[in-house]
């Protein structure tokens, strides 16, 4: 995965989606392709995605009217039809559509004790021949505001920090009211969130207000050490703060009692084995560097850890799954700390500062 900077300076959203376009456009076009393609191998044709896209994205423009904005100023720029672009925005809200969705493999640390600065820590696992491409962006939704993300060519958010001391993690779940229905993407809800809220109970109220049809958990940190995991579903959400000891640990099911009644994951998920072994792990992580943070993560396993995620080269591409980022977030100095692969590599390579 090749990861690109775009700072974008102008607080309207089609000028910044139109500078995205224009710059990134092949990049753009490319990851629109290959999430078409994918969804084909999944069993949805390309008129049945652009239904979903088509109602998701409409969703969204009554939801974040800015954020369709914006997305169709950037499939404009690039010169594909925008729904092709809302379909990557939409992703999750397909994958929840199709006969058999996949799964998902990440894996989120988020220590915030009181009286010190978080410090967070997350893998990011997906396909890599869906993202031979992605993006950091330093954005300015508002004056005054300033946002970092990493995201996907055509996704408008995913993991973040914004300007006013809130960071967000991203999760993908699966719960048995996941639908067809065509709701608010849930990646413009972690974008939202980066983009207007302040405090924990803020993000709480923007996720409350989001028609969702696919589950996600976001997990919200701020500077002042509030953290908490906010466990979106169509069922409704659910909010799982830090334990007394300052620990938030997410992977991929929900922690939630009654939204866990519900879950859907794939019987072949390792979300419980990670979620072990990152409370096995835990103590070892406070007080790093993020490199070495990146390190503690993966325990005494280190490449082989349960955390660390590598393709099956046996099965088909699309089930094949890696490490592709590995990401913390500094609340304090609105910055990103980032390396393209698997913690494991973290201590040789070192993370980025964006």
């Amino acid at each position: 995965m090749e990861l690109h900077t775009l700072i974008t300076g102008t607080t309207d959203p089609r000028e910044r989606g139109t500078l995205l376009g224009t710059r990134f456009g092949a990049q753009v076009r490319r990851v629109a392709e290959l999430y078409r393609e994918h969804f084909a191998v999944l069993g949805l044709p390309a008129d049945r995605v652009r239904d979903l896209a088509g109602r998701s994205h409409e969703a969204l423009r009554a939801w974040a009217p800015h954020l369709a904005e914006e997305s169709d100023a950037c499939a404009d720029a690039a010169g594909v039809e925008r729904w092709t672009v809302a379909a990557v925005g939409a992703r999750t809200e397909i994958l929840a559509a199709c006969p058999e969705p996949g799964k998902g493999e990440c894996s989120t640390a988020v220590f915030a004790p009181a009286g010190a600065a978080p410090q967070t820590v997350q893998t990011w696992d997906w396909h890599d021949l869906l993202v031979p491409d992605a993006l950091l962006h330093a954005l300015t939704p508002s004056e005054g505001r300033t946002v970092k993300l990493f995201t996907e060519f055509g996704a408008p958010g995913k993991i973040g920090v914004n300007s006013a001391g809130l960071g967000v993690h991203f999760n993908i779940l699966f719960h048995a009211s996941d639908s067809a229905g065509g709701g608010v993407p849930v990646h413009a809800v972690a974008r939202r969130i980066l983009d207007e809220a302040d405090t924990l109970d803020r993000a709480v109220e923007i996720a409350s207000t989001a028609r969702v049809s696919a589950s996600t958990s976001l997990t919200v940190v701020t500077a002042d050490c509030s953290a908490a995991s906010l466990e979106l579903s169509p069922a409704g959400l659910a909010v799982v703060p830090a334990g007394e000891d300052g620990w938030l640990l997410h992977t991929n099911h929900f922690l939630d009692a009654g939204l866990a009644a519900g879950d859907t994951g794939p019987a072949d998920s390792m979300t419980a084995e990670r979620l072990a072994h990152l409370r096995a792990v835990r103590a070892a992580m406070p007080g790093l560097s993020p490199a070495e943070r990146a390190r503690a993560f993966c325990g005494e396993g280190g490449a082989d850890a349960v955390v660390c995620m590598r393709p099956d080269a046996h099965k088909p591409p699309h089930e094949q799954w890696g490490t592709l980022l590995t990401v913390g977030l500094d609340t304090a100095d609105c910055a990103i700390d980032y390396l393209a692969g698997a913690p494991h590599e973290a201590p040789a390579s070192g993370l980025a500062r964006f």
